[in-house]
């Protein structure tokens, strides 16, 4: 975010800077305090090397070598090490030469610093030093960010605020303390004194500190309206910028709204923050299309692009875990080790875990948690990283844990299935406390987690029930039903609905549960494209009311629609799924035992179910099975697919999964 609102300003002002630079050299000579020559030397070498080239480190060490005491030569080595960092050692090396070319431009141009003036004689002589203190103190006040050191970053925006420049360049100093106290806002001012005492006290700051960034562009607009015509437009396009989000992160929809309005059609319009708004919303439609012309406009930091994180989640909405998986394998490939490698792991592992994959989610959660992820230009923190993690690896437990059910229809008379359950069963309840205590702990969860969607939250909202399920149903009833009373958002109130009818059926009140299900799926305005996970969800728990109601029809009827939306889910569901079979050629015996095994309701009749096809046949030594599921109207949901095996009771469980869709790697070999 930093730096989208930097570069817009950097565009803007670029050719001010030559002009002036070019006046200054050749109208307005500097009066230098000390070592004029030398300096002048440096300046006149300056004007052939961009400080963002490779060229700046040798540039670097000759200015130092020429005038130790000029700031110009570690500016130029600071920013050289910034543009160059991916890891925090990488910023925390460049926090110290910028620290000293701040320092030194401090002691040496003060005058210059302070001037302020309508006069363009008077002004254009200072204007150089004051561009360089914005771009010093601003990447300064980034790295500082970068290394979890806030408060050295706000002591810079507080210092560059004294100098009051008329033209605050890159560094919009009023926006970055905003930012800074909304990026830490769940800390209180016994960590850091900058800050208020509850996230609600750091939000009202943070909108204070923008409300003076607006009184200070209305008051430097007479100084600057001659020679910087445009100025204030750019300037207040910055606040907009930070106005929205925060009235994004409180759920203020109609101001945020506002504010983004403002923004559109200006280079800094963020494509990403306003589909994260969009999808908090509920329009995830809209939202995927925002977050494409993000990835168009994605500026190659070494970061987290979140737009591509988002993106996983909208995937998993839509039913489509494999485009998330692939598509993060990607990202993956393209950044390497660089921050954001730990983020991207996460979401691969949710979209495996939504695909049924759970041994791959594992390992990539596992890549996740061992990489030391530096969170750059946003306000996801460790905290929101450590509770995905959390969260992805309870998924897992409770996956392995069904995947025992679902592999031995009769597990609970199997002593070995048995010591599984009650091993998968003791690591669940242990990991749950860990997660629950932790978020006991977390101020934000108000705010974030049980408003299911909020811009700050980093997980989907199917994945908070691993979390709760097993806990304290009266305390979430009632929470849920005054998030529904009280959320303004139409598109997500059905949501409410959703977790609120799971907690009555805990309650074993199934009718009345079952009546809010009916009125989400009569009433609530849903696209079946994009909402499937919801759609599934829905019809998971109508199945499991219409069972405890011993309504047959609506069981199967429900069942079947739970396939049809989301079929990964089935086997790691308590339902037991509706399959019919048809078998073409010569079966292989043991391998439609082995599958008949698993903890499938094979049909027959007129039971509503998907059709299963199976044709076996052979590959030279090996034998070979064709597989497809069709709905009722005769539509592929399983696409036809072959593989080989050579091990039936192996391929017979493989078989399983893969009549949900479910691409587990095994044994048998695709063809």
């Amino acid at each position: 975010m930093l730096q989208q609102i930097a570069r817009y300003f950097a565009f803007f002002l670029f050719f001010i800077l030559v002009y002036a630079e070019q006046a200054q050299a050749q109208l307005i000579p500097v009066n230098h305090p000390r070592n004029q020559q030398k300096r002048y030397e440096i300046d006149a070498k300056r004007m052939g090397t961009d400080f963002n080239s490779n060229d700046a480190l040798p540039r670097s060490r000759e200015f130092i070598r020429t005038d130790s005491s000029y700031y110009v030569g570690w500016m130029y080595e600071g920013m050289y090490k910034v543009n160059h960092a991916a890891d925090f050692l990488g910023y925390k090396n460049a926090i110290v030469p910028l620290k000293k070319a701040l320092g030194q431009l401090e002691r040496d141009y003060a005058r210059m610093l302070r001037t302020r003036s309508a006069d363009l004689m008077t002004y254009y002589p200072a204007y150089r030093f004051q561009m360089d203190y914005s771009i010093i103190a601003y990447n300064l006040v980034d790295c500082y960010n970068n290394v979890e050191q806030p408060q050295d970053a706000f002591n810079v925006l507080r210092k560059a605020l004294k100098w009051n420049f008329q033209n605050e360049g890159f560094l919009q100093a009023y926006d970055y303390l905003a930012w800074t106290v909304h990026r830490n806002r769940f800390y209180t001012t016994a960590k850091y004194s900058f800050l208020k005492n509850s996230i609600s006290q750091n939000e009202q700051l943070a909108n204070r500190y923008l409300d003076s960034a607006f009184r200070k562009i209305r008051l430097d607009k007479q100084l600057n309206e001659a020679f910087f015509p445009g100025y204030e437009t750019a300037a207040r396009q910055g606040v907009y910028h930070y106005k929205a989000i925060l009235y994004s992160y409180a759920l203020n929809i109609d101001s945020a709204t506002r504010y983004y309005n403002l923004m559109k059609e200006t280079p800094v319009f963020s494509h990403n923050n306003y589909a994260t708004f969009l999808a908090i919303c509920g329009n995830f439609r809209q939202a995927e299309k925002e977050y494409e012309i993000a990835s168009t406009q994605d500026v190659g930091d070494k970061r987290l692009q979140e737009w591509a994180y988002y993106s996983s989640i909208l995937n998993i909405y839509k039913a489509n875990p494999k485009k998330g998986i692939q598509d993060m394998k990607d990202m993956i490939k393209a950044v390497g080790s660089t921050p954001g490698f730990g983020w991207y792991n996460i979401a691969l592992a949710r979209c495996c875990a939504y695909y049924g994959d759970i041994a791959e989610s594992e390992r990539y959660i596992k890549k996740a948690e061992a990489f030391k992820e530096v969170h750059i230009g946003t306000t996801l923190g460790q905290s929101h990283y450590d509770f995905s993690i959390n969260l992805v690896k309870l998924m897992n437990n409770i996956g392995r844990l069904q995947q025992i059910k679902f592999e031995n229809k009769g597990w609970w008379y199997t002593p070995s299935a048995l010591t599984k359950v009650a091993e998968e069963s003791s690591s669940k309840y242990l990991l749950q406390y860990l997660i629950v205590n932790q978020f006991a702990m977390n101020p934000e969860r108000d705010l974030v987690i049980y408003r299911l969607f909020s811009t700050e939250s980093t997980v989907t909202w199917d994945e908070i029930w691993y979390l709760m399920r097993d806990f304290s149903t009266n305390f979430f009833t009632q929470r849920f039903q005054d998030e529904l009373k009280d959320d303004q958002r139409k598109l997500i109130k059905k949501y409410f609905k959703l977790y609120i009818a799971r907690l009555q059926m805990k309650k074993g009140n199934y009718k009345e549960a079952q009546q809010v299900l009916y009125d989400i799926l009569n009433h609530e305005r849903t696209d079946m494209e994009y909402e499937k996970l919801f759609v599934a969800r829905t019809y998971e728990a109508l199945a499991e009311c219409a069972q405890k109601r011993k309504s047959i029809s609506e069981y199967n009827e429900s069942l079947y629609s739970f396939y049809t939306n989301f079929p990964q889910l089935l086997p790691y569901s308590d339902l037991q799924p509706n399959l019919r079979l048809k078998v073409l050629g010569g079966a292989d015996a043991k391998l439609i035992d082995r599958l008949k095994r698993c903890n499938i309701n094979w049909v027959a009749g007129n039971v509503l179910a998907p059709e299963v096809t199976l044709k076996f046949g052979s590959s030279g030594t090996k034998k070979t099975v064709t597989y497809y599921v069709l709905d009722r109207n005769g539509k592929e949901i399983v696409p036809r697919d072959t593989y080989t095996y050579t091990k039936p009771e192996e391929a017979g469980v493989l078989l399983a999964y893969r009549l949900f869709n479910i691409g587990r790697k095994g044994s048998a070999e695709k063809k």
